[in-house]
């Protein structure tokens, strides 16, 4: 049969604007294939933040010294208060045989803590904002502020004071971590927080491999009364000598960068551990 007739019947349909009801040709798949609709492809998950322990934790760390502090002997010779008495404003730190600052030696290790602290969400206060050799200060009655209740900016929950010694006797070598003794009629706070802030320093530094001191204190720990920075911190406070930089031995890590390294990481775990994070 031809198929003449359907196709004008449905040329004159469309010429008149209408449709046929001719059913459409289907249209072919190759053989043993399927058709199915794909599913609208999934947005991605989105990825959980990193897990941030010291977030909203507040951290005062003090870098010992200037590195100008020699060129400006009236200014840090003038006396201020460091807790019910007068002394020195600051001095000029030590330095290790060949010439390494102590001062530079605190700003290398207090930026490196820096920036691991606020890597795990902490906000860390520094008491001096740069490493200059023009440059004086700050006076310790001001870094021992730094961070205490009513003074700008916000209240720390801790302060780790970073410095090394420079004893000249030959087996003088390892760090000391120094607290100021309970005061009479004090409560013990924040005095005996910061006999737990410092045990939990000198087990940190144990534990990084560094050695206890030969000449001060006991097993690491030494208790003073004289210190500003301490003194007249209203949050716990402790001061670390890292080291003696005339020791052969001591220096040679404090002047490495894997040694500064090291030094870095054991604060941050002290704080870690202290602020049960």
């Amino acid at each position: 049969m031809r198929p003449w007739p359907v196709v004008l019947v449905c040329l004159a349909a469309l010429a008149a604007g209408c449709t046929t009801d001719a059913p459409a040709r289907p249209t072919s798949t190759p053989t043993g294939s399927t058709m199915a609709s794909s599913p609208p492809t999934a947005e991605p998950a989105p990825t959980p933040p990193t897990p941030r322990p010291l977030a909203g934790r507040v951290v005062v760390l003090d870098p010992g010294h200037q590195l100008g502090n020699a060129r400006f002997p009236a200014q840090i010779n003038r006396l201020v208060d460091a807790g019910g008495f007068d002394k020195a404003c600051n001095t000029t730190g030590t330095s290790s045989d060949d010439g390494y600052p102590e001062a530079t030696f605190t700003w290398q290790v207090a930026t490196e803590v820096r920036r691991r602290l606020r890597a795990l969400g902490a906000r860390v206060l520094l008491t001096r904002d740069e490493n200059s050799a023009a440059a004086w200060g700050p006076c310790i009655d001001e870094r021992g502020r730094v961070g205490n209740p009513g003074e700008p900016g916000p209240t720390a929950e801790l302060r780790i004071s970073l410095h090394a010694d420079g004893n000249l006797a030959s087996s003088a070598h390892g760090f000391h971590v120094i607290r100021r003794p309970v005061r009479e009629g004090e409560t013990g706070e924040p005095a005996a927080r910061a006999e737990r802030l410092a045990r939990a320093l000198r087990d940190a530094l144990v534990a990084a491999g560094f050695a206890t001191s030969t000449y001060l204190g006991e097993d690491g720990i030494d208790v003073r009364d004289d210190l500003g920075t301490l003194n007249l911190s209203e949050v716990p406070a402790v001061m670390a000598e890292l080291g003696n930089m005339r020791h052969p031995g001591d220096a040679a890590v404090m002047e490495s960068e894997a040694g500064r390294r090291r030094y870095a990481r054991a604060v941050v775990a002290a704080v870690r551990s202290y602020l049960g994070a």
